[in-house]
């Protein structure tokens, strides 16, 4: 046992990703307010929803609307809308168990603001223009709706989907049918500021939809990735990721074999939608590189592409890189691991 736990141990020590060469941003100034949305909302009086709605909306102008009609997905609510009011009172009554481990396992959010506000300091520093959220607005919506979201104020974090792996809705068959044990894994509080984070990335610079090559949609996730990276130098890169030590540490001893794998299959210009679903988007692993590989395996290799390419362009600012052609970025790395 206590060998195991070592082993473990030095693992995870593999890709803790304390970067040493990290600016100092101790100076840079971040005004950020948290706001617990859920505490009252969830003491609205049921029986008379809409002045306490409108009570809820004077402490939240914005939010309320983007929490009603985006994460709730209500067609519209007023005094007379009955149906919509009777929702809402079922959802209260049905969550407020959610809201009760929530209070619980989210007593002190001071850890996690702490960290959200060292990420906001990093993207400032390299997005210096980035206009920063000023609100952190903690909330509980439907389990199989949004989570982690940037609203038109605030950055947004859903609770009932950070409420530890081991929380029991998550393993019952509801709760299985929404979100499966590999995705359901990573519903801890330690993902909130790293989602926040993505979140941000992806609001200074968009994704764009078409049928671009699979190699193209890959160095563009990398993109996103190094990035990450950046502005969140002392996370673990297992957060950053979503993989597990032992399926980073997997990739990273195999790199040359999943490089060849994609090679010889002829992958990296297909542009077939079922074939960038397979190695793009979650899954419980990569089939044909074994049952111990990580899903979405494309967005290691376009991590691994972007690195290759930042080594011949140190001097290239992060917002440079997310506007970067990444086709161009693949064929200047030269990316060929061994």
């Amino acid at each position: 046992m206590k060998r195991t736990g070592l082993v473990l141990l030095i693992v995870a020590g593999l890709f803790s990703c304390k970067d040493k060469n990290a600016p100092d941003v101790s100076d840079i100034k971040i005004d950020l307010t948290v706001k617990r949305f859920e505490q009252d909302f969830f003491a609205i009086d049921t029986n008379h929803i809409m002045p306490a709605l409108n009570q809820v909306g004077q402490k939240y102008p914005l939010f309320l609307g983007d929490f009603l009609y985006n994460i709730m997905e209500l067609p519209g609510i007023s005094d007379t809308s009955m149906q919509e009011q009777a929702l809402l009172k079922k959802f209260i009554g049905d969550y407020k168990p959610v809201k009760d481990s929530a209070d619980q396992v989210f007593r002190n959010f001071g850890s996690i603001e702490k960290d959200i506000k060292k990420g906001l300091q990093y993207v400032k520093y390299y997005f210096p223009n980035y206009k920063t959220p000023a609100q952190l607005i903690t909330y509980i919506g439907p389990m199989e709706g949004y989570s982690d979201v940037i609203t038109r104020d605030a950055l947004a974090v859903g609770l009932q989907l950070h409420m530890g792996n081991q929380y029991s809705l998550y393993s019952s068959s509801i709760g299985q049918s929404v979100f499966p044990d590999y995705i359901s894994r990573r519903f801890t509080p330690d993902y909130i500021a790293v989602n926040c984070m993505k979140n941000i990335i992806n609001d200074i610079a968009p994704e764009k939809s078409g049928s671009s090559p699979l190699v193209e949609q890959m160095v563009e996730k990398g993109k996103r990735l190094y990035v990450l990276d950046k502005i969140m130098p002392y996370t673990e890169d297992t957060l950053k990721t979503g993989y597990t030590a032992l399926q980073l540490k997997g990739c990273y001893e195999n790199e040359g074999r999943i490089w060849n794998y994609f090679l010889t299959q002829n992958l990296l210009f297909n542009i077939e939608p079922v074939n960038i679903k397979a190695y793009m988007e979650e899954a419980p692993n990569t089939p044909e590189l074994g049952d111990k590989s990580p899903g979405a395996i494309g967005i290691f290799v376009g991590w691994q592409i972007v690195k290759k390419y930042m080594t011949k362009h140190s001097d290239l600012s992060l917002n440079e890189l997310l506007h970067t052609d990444p086709k161009k970025i693949f064929e200047e790395s030269k990316y060929r691991p061994g």
